[in-house]
């Protein structure tokens, strides 16, 4: 089966998730402190150099999950590549198990969900109790428990707009974050994360599918409809 190209639409954030061919960590071992910062510092790097602006990210043992809006068509993948070719310095060999896989993310509706879900994944994989008690992760930035500010982070406007003081949003993202996803919501982050397909509404798939590089959903299934006659 053809691999699907990449899904870009101008200015609207993505969900970016790219497995490591090999663990950082088995599942009993401890979590590589010293590697996971080192990362982050490459992501900072990578971020910077091919003007992405990145609204959230975890970093796990297994895995590297970004929220961001890349400036323009290839930039997304550039970062990508320029991490993994930094890690393969440090670890040499291959460093992604496969390509990295992406959603485009409708703003108003799933950027907030999109980032619950990412910043909730060292907990559902049973690295903590608490997303803010994960170091590699924007959610401690996000809910204002890390005294040391991420000044790189680029705030999407939708978390911006959740409080009129940054204290307003802090408290109000803490509450949407323990409060977490409705079942429902997981699997649609999910689908659409794996399958690479919009995640959005039927307006918001309407709306981007003359400016997207892609079709946005997957075909209906079955032969198409004979005309009447």
């Amino acid at each position: 089966m053809a691999r699907l190209p990449r899904l870009y639409a101008p200015h609207i954030p993505q969900l970016v998730q790219a497995r490591f061919a090999q663990a950082l960590a088995g599942p009993t071992d401890p979590s590589p402190a010293a590697e996971l910062d080192q990362l982050l510092i490459w992501l900072k790097e990578s971020a910077t150099e091919h003007h992405v602006a990145v609204h959230g990210w975890s970093l796990v043992n297994d895995r590297i999950t970004l929220l961001a809006t890349p400036p323009g068509q290839g930039n997304l993948s550039r970062l990508v590549q320029a991490l993994g070719r930094r890690f393969a310095a440090h670890r040499h060999g291959r460093v992604f198990a496969e390509r990295y896989r992406s959603t485009l993310v409708e703003p108003g509706l799933w950027v907030l969900p999109a980032l619950i879900w990412l910043e909730s994944l060292p907990v559902h994989l049973s690295y903590v109790d608490h997303a803010e008690h994960w170091p590699w992760s924007s959610a401690a930035y996000h809910t204002g428990t890390n005294a040391t500010p991420a000044t790189w982070v680029n705030d999407h406007p939708d978390y911006w707009n959740d409080g009129n003081t940054p204290f307003d949003r802090q408290a109000r993202y803490r509450e949407r974050l323990n409060s977490g996803l409705l079942l429902s919501q997981r699997q649609q982050v999910e689908q659409s994360l794996f399958g690479q397909w919009a995640l959005g509404s039927a307006s918001f798939l309407q709306q981007q599918e003359a400016r997207a590089s892609r079709r946005l959903a997957p075909a209906a299934r079955g032969r198409p409809r004979k005309s009447p006659g």
